[in-house]
């Protein structure tokens, strides 16, 4: 980072429903993020190891894998970067991966359910962007 000042911090992100990828990715460009789209879990796993972005947001109800099972693998990478569940799942769903992200040492941040107004998911990612 430090050098680099022109380089936007990167979030990757992933979202079983396209038109609400392109959203998120919308409003991390406002924030000032450079968003990468994960395509599935295998690709998201390859791209955070690949090049460990400098902020996450999941969906947790994707087919073929949960977010708790990316949660997991977040952790158990040692994932340091803040982390953001964004899902339509209930809001005790929400609220139990949240707890489940902190008891695994992870920066948690939201969670924001769905649907979300591009202001909030505004606000949450200038708040982030503020302590990178």
């Amino acid at each position: 980072m430090g050098s680099d000042t022109g380089k936007k911090p990167h979030i990757l992100l992933i979202d079983d429903e396209p038109a609400l990828a392109a959203f998120i990715a919308d409003a991390a460009r406002i924030s000032e993020f450079e968003p990468v789209i994960a395509k599935d879990h295998e690709d998201f796993r390859a791209r955070f190891r690949a090049e460990p972005p400098q902020m996450v947001a999941i969906d947790l109800g994707m087919p073929g894998m949960d977010g708790v099972e990316l949660l997991r693998f977040l952790a158990d990478e040692n994932a340091s970067q803040p982390i953001l569940i964004i899902s339509g799942f209930d809001r005790r769903v929400l609220d139990s991966a949240f707890r489940l992200g902190e008891e695994l040492g992870l920066d948690m941040i939201g969670p924001l359910g769905k649907p979300t107004r591009l202001e909030d998911v505004e606000l949450l990612l200038a708040q982030v962007r503020e302590r990178l």
